[in-house]
């Protein structure tokens, strides 16, 4: 019997089948206990940007381990690294003037920026304005909050009522948008949270200019602009977030993932002035909200170390280059008779998505392919709607694209 109870997973199935238990990693390859080598072709859950095997983030984290390992950082305790990556963060942010709240991972990110915006309108004597808009496909973590407003009800079966105060809107169309605030009443919305691209969703990517109009749309009704940037953050799309890429100046980003690229859980949620200001201000007193590891010290030293590997192999960049290099080399996969489209062009995140006809005659087929890959030395995954994930490394080289794209071909030709 399986002791281990697995997210976001069948335990019947698991139990039935085994689990593959993983047991060291370098680069952009992972192997499992049996020694047998396989290409992840999704960085685990879209986090590893600067790949595994890097002896300075594991010396960063040891030598805090010894130092300082965690503290509590409430009230005015704080350790340096933690200071030291807000500082640091706030530089790079999509925003002027930012600061930065910690969590431990991107679900009590967005659990921080529901909770967050919703105070804010309150110290602003607007507490009316509690409505949280989200879009159909979206995923924003499986906290209460995250689960209240994600974009699938796959991930709210038999949980009964949740979070209220949410609406829900298509995708693609910022009009919808408009509409939906107009609706409900600008004066009852406090914030549209947007991932730049529907990660899990099944890796949609913004039709052009629609993030643009959803960030004009909430500025001409006051609304906050949440972008949640978990996935796409700290390089991914080629810029140090999809937000500075687009040009959207929101009002609050949440992060995790990239910013360690997984070696420890960090998350967070960066505020542009405009929303620091009333928590700031004189009489504000205490937001009670945080974590036991807000700004975990050996966490933060780790990132660190992360950041100053992006920085100096100028991942980000190297990213904005892969991005042609990714989709031109998944093209043929786009002819294949069980594939419909590939979704790629922007930074390292990719879709090959199961054809529709396939799916309706066989549900299972997205999991089928999934298992073929990973017979064939491939680890991808399904994702809302049919699609196979593809989102490596920041590292990977043209050899090791190759290697997954004739992985790829080889399940789907098993599978068909």
């Amino acid at each position: 019997m399986v002791r281990f109870w697995h997210p976001v997973a069948d335990m019947h199935a698991v139990s039935a089948t085994g689990e593959l238990v993983l047991d060291r990693a370098e680069g952009v390859h992972v192997w499992d206990e049996s020694g047998k080598r396989y290409l992840d072709a999704t960085a685990a859950l879209w986090y590893c940007n600067v790949g595994y095997g890097r002896p300075e983030i594991a010396d960063a984290a040891a030598a805090q381990l010894r130092r300082l390992p965690a503290y509590s950082h409430y009230g005015d305790l704080s350790s340096r690294p933690t200071t030291d990556l807000a500082e640091r963060i706030a530089q790079i942010a999509p925003m002027d003037d930012a600061v930065v709240f910690f969590t431990s991972g991107g679900g009590e990110a967005v659990e921080t920026a529901v909770k967050l915006v919703r105070r804010y309108w309150s110290l602003r004597g607007e507490p009316r304005r509690t409505i949280v808009v989200s879009r159909e496909r979206a995923y924003h973590g499986l906290a209460g909050y995250g689960t209240s407003i994600v974009g699938t009800d796959t991930f709210t079966v038999g949980l009964g009522p949740l979070a209220g105060d949410t609406l829900r809107v298509p995708w693609d169309d910022a009009d919808a948008l408009a509409a939906a605030i107009d609706e409900a009443g600008p004066e009852r919305v406090a914030a549209f949270f947007c991932e730049p691209i529907v990660g899990a969703g099944g890796v949609l990517l913004p039709p052009p200019g629609y993030l643009e109009a959803a960030r004009r749309v909430c500025r001409e009704r006051g609304v906050l602009f949440v972008a949640d940037e978990v996935i796409c953050g700290f390089g991914r799309v080629g810029d140090w977030f999809a937000s500075t890429r687009f040009g959207l100046d929101p009002d609050l980003v949440t992060f995790a993932k990239g910013v360690t690229s997984g070696y420890l859980p960090l998350g967070g949620v960066i505020a542009g002035a405009r929303v620091r200001e009333p928590f700031w201000a004189e009489g504000a007193g205490i937001w009670a909200h945080g974590y036991t590891y807000s700004g975990h010290a050996t966490a933060t030293a780790a990132a660190h170390a992360n950041l100053d590997i992006l920085e100096r192999e100028s991942l980000p960049a190297r990213a904005a280059a892969l991005e042609a290099e990714l989709a031109k080399a998944l093209e043929p996969l786009a002819s294949h008779p069980l594939v419909s489209e590939v979704r790629a062009g922007l930074g390292v995140v990719a879709a090959v998505q199961i054809l529709p006809e396939a799916l309706a005659d066989d549900p299972s087929v997205t999991g089928r392919v999934v298992l073929a890959a990973r017979e064939r030395g491939i680890l991808t995954r399904g994702l809302g709607g049919g699609g196979l994930q593809v989102s490596p490394a920041l590292v990977i080289d043209e050899a090791a694209l190759g290697e997954l794209v004739e992985g790829l071909r080889g399940a789907l030709d098993d599978v068909a």
